[in-house]
């Protein structure tokens, strides 16, 4: 992509995350032109790409919009991300190295400061962690396969800010999986990493579910 479309990029898939752009809602490309400050040219591209990551998608006359997703949907992505990230730990274990071991433990540190030292614990901070931790452990299994496998599921989980409904105990305990997670890796034990990684997205997935009924039941 061009600069002008690589910038177009990064700010309509910020506006998705943040749900500037409500799902299911057809969006006209001049829209996200008028958006991103710029021509569609550089934006018609931009858009291809999130459509092919599915951060978009295009109806039978073309038109895009931030897709619909139903709870079937949640669980098959749950599902497909604990199998991801189970192979990707198991790898992990046979490769990391030394200083990879010590960037997860630093960014371990940030997450613990961000639920810990704050009246109120900062999900922003907990989020973007968590991104870190996860950014380092991919790159530690070393497969670009995964790597852009993992891009696809992952931002899916990421539109719906599963995290951004986490009550601070659910961090706690995510943050709990990562301290395991890092001591499994340190004795390269590939079973093991791969069973946590599993655990921990089943409890995210347990924790989403929670929260959604929750908040259907207006708690």
């Amino acid at each position: 992509m061009s600069k002008s479309s690589e910038q177009a990029y990064r700010l309509i898939r910020g506006a998705i995350l943040q749900g500037h752009f409500p799902a299911g809602q057809f969006v006209p490309e001049d829209e996200f032109a008028h958006y991103c400050g710029m021509s569609r040219t550089p934006v018609r591209e931009a858009i291809a790409q999130l459509v092919a990551e599915m951060l978009l998608q295009r109806s039978d006359t073309n038109r895009v919009f931030v897709p619909v997703w139903s709870d079937e949907d949640y669980e098959e992505l749950f599902t497909l991300r604990a199998y991801l990230e189970s192979h990707c730990a198991q790898r992990a274990a046979r490769f990391i190295t030394a200083e990879q071991i010590e960037e997860l433990k630093s960014h371990y540190a940030f997450i613990e400061r961000a639920i810990t030292l704050r009246p109120d614990a900062s999900v922003s901070d907990f989020v973007e962690g968590n991104r870190r931790f996860h950014r380092v452990l991919m790159r530690a299994a070393q497969s670009e396969r995964l790597n852009q496998l993992m891009q696809l599921v992952v931002n899916q989980i990421v539109i719906h800010r599963t995290a951004e409904r986490y009550s601070a105990l659910d961090m706690a305990r995510s943050q709990s999986d990562h301290f395991d997670l890092i001591t499994a890796l340190e004795a390269h034990d590939a079973e093991w990493a791969g069973s946590i990684a599993t655990s921990h997205i089943r409890r995210a997935a347990g924790a989403y579910r929670q929260n959604r009924d929750r908040l259907a039941n207006g708690e």
